[in-house]
């Protein structure tokens, strides 16, 4: 795959003033702009939304925007903000999220939200202008090399150099961005570039010889796979976000439930399989329930499908899961054994994956016989029973920040869309609200990015109207990306946020309290005693309605006149205890067998232990 970077001869420049319509999609080819050429192009793949802000270099380009009957622009407060809603749009909606952004610092404002992106496997294409040709490498006025600095951070990405590459390009960047393993990619556009003329047309013709990702699995590694399935006394259904992506939770769902094998669904996957089916185990990892870490540790076979050994999920490596094999089902080859060697590996989509697996299982337990897990289960029954996902009240008496958390998962329910910041109100969010349906969980998973919750929200409110879409932030996070409340005020995206206020960056203080001898060091944002910022005036300085909430028993009742607003967004204040600790946990550097359900408590897994 090479970048659209060939100069060719240009096309003459428009005259000032002068307009050329170019045609419709597959209609002859007229005389267009580069940058009317692009927009046209983004009505041609499907684009309905982009997040942007404009700039000097890519100001061409919203000339014709704002002609566009079809693409909707959303005028964010920072850039940043509108790569992360490009991919809380993506994530909802199962298309392809746009952001635009102009050169220099525009264009390197997206690069951490581009790197979360890409870390989670999010469809992005983030379109920058960039300085004139003749002046590219000049240092001149808000240049960067974004091509350059993206690199390790993009799937692919493009500098246009020639008006007439930008259908081509085009469709290239939202074809690469959403097939095989799905991810970012960035189209850099020079001023001069798009104010050239050229002649438009629709469909162009792609030329991608090195890309070619694998759906359709090998059919010998299938069948093994489910030779080992029929012959296994422990196995687990491993599940991570690639379900998601590959739109396969029904093929699960039925998999699981035709096997009777339970499943565990990472940070990624929630939502991927119901947390109320009784084959879930809950969320495996660090701050996973005690059930699917336990079960992953003494299975004796893991079926990992769309999921990457992370290391919050496997802890130390050389120590997790000692007697699995492993089949391990991925889109991306470069995923397989890069961190546990595969016993099976198996390359393709996961819809497909399974369901040639379900068919395989059946052949397989035709020869074979199908395997008892009955003491499988009698083992999993007994580490539910002993080590069910809890919590305590504050001993000081102040509101429970788990219960806060919990309360809106059951009043908002299982069809809204919830996203959370980083933090210990992300693992909360996860851990205390029921997700049953897939495009309901929206976190910076891979990356950790502080300040992803409220743009998100804010896509997936754009791509998803009709849904209540829900942030879980924290005080921390709140205040990275507070101002799109304006952007959601202006542009009629009444998201609702709840700021879990203990008034420090809670996780920071967990650890500084469990493994630096309570060193608090700087992790007091002083939103308590001073409140400053008050969250509550703050909503409503930025166009949203501010409530504060600090009692239990006041809780259902805020979260309910919330809901009855959806004209702004909405923030309530959460004023919660600052020593609340997320649990289990397992710390960094230990293995799964080390996990603590509560403070100084350590399950036994081993029932000569137990």
């Amino acid at each position: 795959m090479t970048s659209a970077n060939t100069r060719q001869n240009p096309a003459p420049e428009a005259s000032p003033g002068q307009r050329p319509k170019p045609a419709p999609p597959n209609g002859a080819p007229v005389r267009a702009t580069g940058a009317q050429a692009l927009v046209r192009s983004l009505e041609a793949v499907g684009c309905e939304v982009v997040f942007g802000i404009p700039g000097g270099t890519i100001l061409p380009t919203y000339d014709p925007l704002l002609d566009s009957t079809k693409v909707r622009h959303v005028l964010v407060r920072h850039e940043q903000a509108a790569g992360h809603a490009a991919a809380g749009y993506a994530q909802v909606t199962g298309s392809t999220g746009v952001c635009m952004a102009t050169s220099g610092p525009g264009a390197t404002n997206l690069v951490t939200a581009l790197a979360d992106a890409h870390m989670d496997s999010v469809p992005v294409v983030a379109i920058t202008g960039q300085q004139s040709t003749g002046l590219i490498g000049t240092d001149a006025f808000q240049e960067a090399d974004i091509c350059g600095i993206t690199l390790p951070v993009t799937k692919h990405n493009f500098l246009v150099t020639d008006p007439a590459e930008i259908p081509r390009t085009i469709a290239e960047a939202f074809y690469i961005a959403s097939s095989g393993r799905p991810g970012p990619v960035l189209v850099d556009i020079p001023k001069d570039v798009q104010q050239l003329t050229m002649s438009f047309s629709w469909p162009p013709e792609q030329r991608l010889p090195g890309y070619r990702p694998v759906g359709k699995p090998h059919g010998k590694q299938v069948r093994e796979a489910a030779r080992l399935m029929s012959e296994a006394e422990r196995p687990v259904l491993y599940v991570g976000g690639g379900v998601l992506k590959a739109e396969a939770s029904a093929e699960l769902a039925r998999l699981a439930e035709h096997t009777g094998i339970p499943v565990v669904t990472t940070l990624m996957a929630r939502g991927a399989f119901p947390d109320s089916h009784p084959l879930h185990l809950g969320m495996p990892g660090m701050h996973g329930t005690v059930p699917a870490v336990a079960a992953m540790q003494r299975s004796d076979l893991l079926i990992a499908l769309g999921t990457r050994f992370d290391d919050r999920v496997t802890g130390q490596l050389s120590g997790f899961a000692p007697e699995a094999k492993v089949v391990h089902a991925d889109i991306d080859p470069a995923e397989i054994s890069k961190n546990r060697v595969a016993d099976v590996p198996i390359v393709g989509d996961c819809k497909e994956v399974l369901a040639e697996l379900l068919e395989a299982v059946d052949s397989a337990s035709t020869e074979r016989g199908r395997g008892d897990l009955s003491e499988w289960w009698e083992q999993l029954e007994d580490w539910r029973s002993r080590f069910p996902l809890g919590y305590d009240w504050p001993a000081d008496g102040t509101l429970s920040p788990e219960y806060v958390i919990e309360r809106i998962g059951q009043l908002a329910g299982p069809e809204a869309v919830y996203s959370a910041g980083v933090g210990q109100h992300q693992m909360w969010a996860a851990q205390f609200i029921e997700y049953q349906r897939p495009g309901s969980w929206l976190n910076s998973g891979g990356l950790g990015t502080m300040g992803y919750a409220v743009p998100a929200a804010m896509g997936a409110k754009a791509g998803a109207p009709d849904r209540q879409v829900w942030a879980i932030d924290g005080d921390g996070c709140f205040q990275m990306t507070n101002q799109e409340l304006a952007t959601c005020a202006i542009e009629g995206l009444p998201i609702k946020v709840a700021v879990i206020n203990n008034g420090n960056l809670g996780m920071v203080r967990q650890w500084q309290n469990l493994f630096y001898a309570e060193r608090y060091s700087q992790s007091d944002l002083g939103t308590h005693g001073h409140r400053i910022p008050d969250f509550s005036l703050l909503a409503e300085a930025l166009g949203g309605v501010g409530m504060r909430c600090e009692s239990a028993a006041d809780v259902d009742s805020v979260i309910e006149r919330a809901m009855e607003i959806d004209d702004r967004p909405v923030v309530i204040d959460f004023v919660v205890g600052k020593d609340a600790q997320v649990w289990p946990m397992v710390a960094a550097g230990t293995g799964n067998d080390e996990i603590m359900a509560a403070r100084g408590i350590r399950p036994l897994f081993d029932d000569d232990e137990g």
